[in-house]
């Protein structure tokens, strides 16, 4: 088995940073073999899409010039690779930063994750596989308390949704603007105890 680790935030000791790495743990210890490709997206930001990659993607049918790909393809077979993706992101102005939408905007790809029905309908073209995705939001986004909008999760699900992955488990961690050590500590149990570890099972494929 083979996880796909990836971390958005800036700071080296976030609450997605605490928060992923537990999931990670927990499907350790289930998946003992289990081999981890890691991308810190927070730490070691990629560029955002230039000139040449957009020109590529804006004439499928002419050669792209040299390199403008790369980057695009390096990532998308990570992510092709892994048996499960675990991403630990923070709510940014409600909704994903900006370094892990520059690794969307590089992953979802016409002609190469994504492809487009006759009535213009995206359809995914990897393979389904768990996606566990750690939030931390200082305010609160969901259930009766939430006190902000939702750009996010929505976002994501379409996202991945349109490249072929619809097995998406949320961990929201909220409010921890407000929380003490103690009452954090105790809300990531609570998101832990609700890991779906079936889902990533190699045995089940």
């Amino acid at each position: 088995m083979n996880i796909l680790h990836i971390d958005c935030s800036p700071r080296r000791d976030s609450h997605s940073r605490r928060l992923s790495a537990a999931l990670l743990a927990r499907l350790r210890a289930a998946n003992p073999d289990a081999s981890i490709t890691r991308r810190d997206l927070g730490l070691a930001p990629i560029a955002h899409a230039g000139d040449d990659y957009a020109n590529a993607l804006a004439a499928p049918g002419t050669p792209p010039a040299d390199g403008a790909l790369q980057l695009s393809e390096t990532l998308i077979q990570e992510l092709e690779q892994a048996d499960a993706l675990v991403l630990g992101t923070p709510m940014n102005n409600f909704t994903v930063p900006s370094v892990l939408k520059a690794w969307l905007d590089q992953v979802l790809r016409m002609g190469r994750t994504i492809a487009s029905a006759p009535d213009g309908e995206k359809i995914g073209l990897l393979q389904d596989k768990p996606v566990y995705i750690a939030i931390a939001a200082g305010g609160v986004f969901s259930g009766e308390r939430a006190r902000q909008p939702d750009f996010l999760t929505p976002y994501l699900t379409a996202a991945f949704g349109c490249i072929g992955l619809h097995s998406l488990q949320f961990f929201p961690l909220q409010a921890t603007a407000f929380l003490d050590r103690e009452q954090l500590a105790a809300a990531q149990e609570q998101l832990l105890a609700s890991l779906n570890l079936t889902a990533a099972d190699p045995s089940r494929a």
